[in-house]
């Protein structure tokens, strides 16, 4: 499972995205979001409802495609605050529900969580073991604490590396900064549908 979630995804992109441009509070209350969406999908497939997902090939394309929308979306708004005289003082001190929200979409709509519930973790089970529910749920379980490590260590680093790439360069650094940003996450759009494509 560590594997899994080391290995690169739009959470990883996003959340040092945010935690670089907005700070490590705000990647943390990312993570929040990220990680009731972990919690979503888990019940889901404890149930049996993710399921629906496999026997409806368009179901889970509409998914996919979704993600890639709301990232770009997300890279618009992005690019737009740092349009005008400055970069916009509010849009860099935004509530934390805000950050809350926009991970949970963003984490409802990545197609490989939606991937590892589905496919990936009923393969980690075994019946003669005991109740698979009881075993999705751990195993779900162990993969939400691992995520939420890993995903705390994105956000310090991007954190603390964020001013170090900004200061001293004045308001036009930042700006110019913030747009790397916006553009980043518009690369890690452009990743996911790429990776769409190439699976077809």
């Amino acid at each position: 499972m560590i594997l899994v979630e080391l290995t690169p995804g739009p959470n990883m992109g996003y959340l040092a995205i945010v935690g670089s441009r907005w700070g490590r509070g705000a990647g943390l209350a990312t993570i929040v979001g990220v990680t009731t969406a972990f919690g979503v999908y888990l019940l889901a497939a404890s149930v049996g409802i993710t399921e629906i997902l496999l026997r409806v090939p368009r179901l889970y394309q509409a998914l996919q495609w979704a993600g890639v929308a709301y990232i770009a979306w997300l890279a618009v708004d992005a690019w737009r605050e740092t349009s005008g005289d400055g970069v916009d003082a509010a849009a860099t001190e935004r509530p934390a529900i805000r950050h809350v929200l926009r991970g949970l979409v963003a984490n409802l709509l990545n197609p490989k969580a939606a991937v590892f519930y589905i496919a990936l973790l009923p393969g980690f089970t075994n019946p003669r073991l005991g109740h698979v529910t009881q075993q999705v749920l751990w195993l779900g379980g162990l993969h939400i604490l691992i995520s939420v490590l890993i995903h705390t260590a994105i956000v310090l680093t991007a954190a603390r590396f964020a001013p170090a790439l900004s200061g001293g360069s004045g308001n036009g650094g930042a700006r110019r900064l913030q747009r790397g940003f916006a553009l980043a996450l518009g690369g890690v759009a452009v990743w996911l549908a790429w990776e769409i494509l190439a699976s077809r």
